[in-house]
């Protein structure tokens, strides 16, 4: 019995290490591979072209035609389309004998959509058209929204923004509820509970499900990231910080600024960046020509003539000798372009070559790559 139940806690914690892993996709000697957080090869590489893991499953190109791996490297679907897309919530849609249709895991056709046009599942939902106007499906098929609006964004992090047949713009989710109701000129993006939009002409406010808050002044504002109690604001040419209500937490006084993110901001006087606590204080002095965001672990990335980072002293930790900037293929939004420390690791590039970086400043497991993109969990 007692070596019975070894036996299957040592396959639950099997399990739940190869579905918390984290993979990176990596470039060497012109061909794409996995690596771990110890920047060793879980999946050698051996791709001519391959996106990050996406819903379990990574998609990848072998000779002239697309498949998806597993996390272990082993097949899901062999490379047999033409073209293909990500899977997202057990949908994908490939290119197969010249036509786009909807697979499941299992590599089966779904018969979701006789459109003649049909669109990659992304958070959650596809779009679907009617002549001009659109609406959205579900992973189940299901027409969860009628093609009734003029225009649906894309949607990050299970929301989007839409017109009406009208031209006025809302928030739907993903569920398809309107979330905030058409009624504005121009909106951004659903983050915090509010998103930033303009009511008739040149009225800019924050946008909540119930209410629109005019911010005094304003004459452009920029969307709240994640978490953020503060995002920036434009009055009279110069920049400041407003709360989710629109009141002016830190006055317009600077030339251009970057949002908060761990209390702390980088903030620009025309000449170089430094950065502001939440009360506008500067904390670091203006120095650097660039800058980046504080991580949790207390660096941020500065540009002197390349970068590096410092800590909230404003002490440069890491020698400023690495770009930091995006590399030469696509990127996800959010996670992927974070420029700084990230989950305990920095992407950066040395010598046209790209690794990542502990806190130490070590590089992980003292490899470089062609290129790198950020880890992503593969559940």
């Amino acid at each position: 019995m007692k070596k019975a139940l070894l036996i299957t806690l040592a396959l639950v914690f099997g399990l739940q290490t190869v579905f918390s892993q984290e993979l990176a996709k990596a470039r060497m000697n012109g061909k794409f591979g996995y690596i771990n957080k110890k920047a060793e090869f879980v999946i050698e590489p051996q791709f001519k072209k391959a996106n990050n893991f996406a819903d379990g499953v990574a998609l990848v190109l072998e000779g002239k035609k697309w498949g998806y791996i597993n996390p272990d490297g082993k097949w899901l679907l062999e490379a047999q389309f033409d073209k293909a897309k990500d899977f997202n919530d057990g949908v994908a849609m490939v290119l197969r004998n010249k036509k786009w249709q909807y697979i499941d895991k299992e590599g089966k056709e779904l018969s979701y959509s006789s459109a003649e046009k049909i669109y990659p599942f992304k958070n959650g939902v596809a779009f679907v058209r009617e002549g001009k106007m659109v609406g959205l499906m579900n992973p189940k098929g299901e027409v969860i929204v009628k093609p009734q609006y003029k225009t649906i964004k894309g949607f990050q992090n299970g929301y989007a923004r839409f017109a009406n047949q009208s031209g006025q713009w809302g928030i739907i989710d993903n569920k398809g509820n309107v979330v905030i109701k058409p009624e504005y000129t121009s909106i951004g993006n659903y983050v915090n509970g509010v998103a930033r939009a303009e009511k008739g002409e040149e009225v800019y406010g924050i946008a909540s499900s119930s209410n629109f808050n005019k911010v005094d002044g304003a004459t452009k504002i920029w969307d709240f990231r994640a978490g953020g109690k503060y995002t920036i604001a434009r009055k009279d040419e110069k920049i400041g910080f407003i709360d989710k209500e629109g009141k002016w937490v830190i006055e317009p006084q600077f030339v251009k600024a970057k949002a908060f993110k761990n209390g702390y901001a980088g903030v620009f006087d025309g000449n170089k960046w430094g950065f502001i606590d939440t009360n506008g204080k500067v904390v670091i002095d203006y120095k650097y020509a660039d800058v980046d965001y504080f991580d949790s672990n207390g660096m941020a990335p500065v540009k002197i003539e390349d970068w590096g980072f410092v800590n909230l002293k404003g002490e440069l930790v890491i020698e400023a000798k690495y770009g930091i900037t995006a590399g030469s293929f696509g990127f996800l939004s959010g996670k992927a372009a974070e420029k700084g420390f990230v989950d305990g690791l920095a992407r950066v590039k040395y010598n046209k070559k790209w690794g990542f970086l502990t806190p130490d400043g070590k590089l992980l497991g003292d490899k470089w790559f062609d290129n790198a993109e950020p880890f992503i969990k593969v559940k």
